[in-house]
């Protein structure tokens, strides 16, 4: 990014640019305009009238920052990058990392391909600083140093993360608290079961945002990180995550896991900023509830 610019008033896109940049020319702006290099809140916007609100960030990329969002699959996007770590949107149905029969096709091949520009010789490259389930989508950290990757995850346990889920049926309680100890043995399955040297506890947080005739939105905030946590805490209470097959669900109306990752919020490894971001739940998801 080259720059990014709060919105205190509202304003036409071309008229806020050149108002926040005196020094550039109104031709050189359009360039950017046509070009596809002003994001606004995180979505290239190409039209000169497009009315921004009071709280928009409009950033302006480089070149070279747009011909490497090019790389990247459609869905994913790149909503923060420093020098030291990306937060990206992951879209549904693709892989954090490799797996044995998917080395390409993930997240992380992909966003390598983005920060090397495309050169293959480049020695660039990002570490995973934790995962999300193929069929999640929603906000996930890559580091771009090894040194960022080990700061984020010694504090990760305290970094703020919520995650939004459409579940089957309406759960008594507008909000409590759900708790288990998960087997995670099974490659492929984790279950809930009796405490034992297998299991690991497991602890969720949840809170209903909305109700409609079948289904129900749900917060959820995960006080442990188990694999597949929130889903099997939500299959075991009843009121499974649509599009769950794995775990109970009888629905599969938007043809996905309705679960995003909608909210991160943690300390920058270097600067120690208090870093936020909020990633809405997405059209497939929302128009269920």
């Amino acid at each position: 990014m080259l720059e990014s610019h709060a919105v205190e008033h509202p304003a036409e896109l071309l008229a806020f640019l050149l108002a926040a940049r005196p020094e550039v020319k109104r031709t050189r702006v359009r360039q950017w305009l046509r070009h596809g290099s002003v994001n606004v809140n995180g979505q290239s916007v190409t039209r000169a009238n497009h009315l921004l609100q009071t709280g928009d960030v409009v950033s302006v990329r480089d070149k070279d920052t747009v011909r490497a969002a090019r790389l990247l699959p459609l869905g994913m996007k790149v909503v923060f990058e420093d020098a030291t770590l990306i937060v990206i949107e992951k879209p549904d149905d693709l892989l954090s990392m490799a797996s044995a029969k998917e080395r390409d096709h993930t997240a992380y091949a992909f966003l390598t391909e983005y920060v090397r520009r495309g050169n293959r010789q480049s020695s660039a490259r990002v570490w995973i600083v934790h995962r999300l389930d193929r069929q999640t989508s929603g906000l996930m950290v890559f580091a771009k140093t090894e040194a960022a990757k080990r700061a984020l995850q010694a504090h990760w346990d305290t970094t703020d993360k919520r995650y939004l889920a459409v579940v089957e049926g309406h759960p008594p309680a507008d909000r409590g608290v759900l708790s288990s100890h998960l087997d995670e043995s099974v490659p492929f399955k984790v279950y809930s079961a009796a405490p034992s040297e297998r299991t690991r506890h497991a602890v969720t947080h949840y809170r209903v945002v909305k109700r409609n005739a079948t289904r129900a939105l749900i917060e959820l905030k995960p006080e442990t990180g188990r694999r597949h946590q929130l889903r099997v805490h939500l299959a075991d209470t009843g009121y499974p995550i649509v599009g769950d097959n794995k775990y109970k669900a009888r629905t599969d109306p938007a043809r996905r896991l309705g679960l995003h990752a909608t909210f991160l919020q943690f300390m920058h490894p270097t600067s120690g900023a208090i870093l936020t971001f909020d990633s809405p739940l997405p059209k497939a998801l929302a128009r269920l509830v």
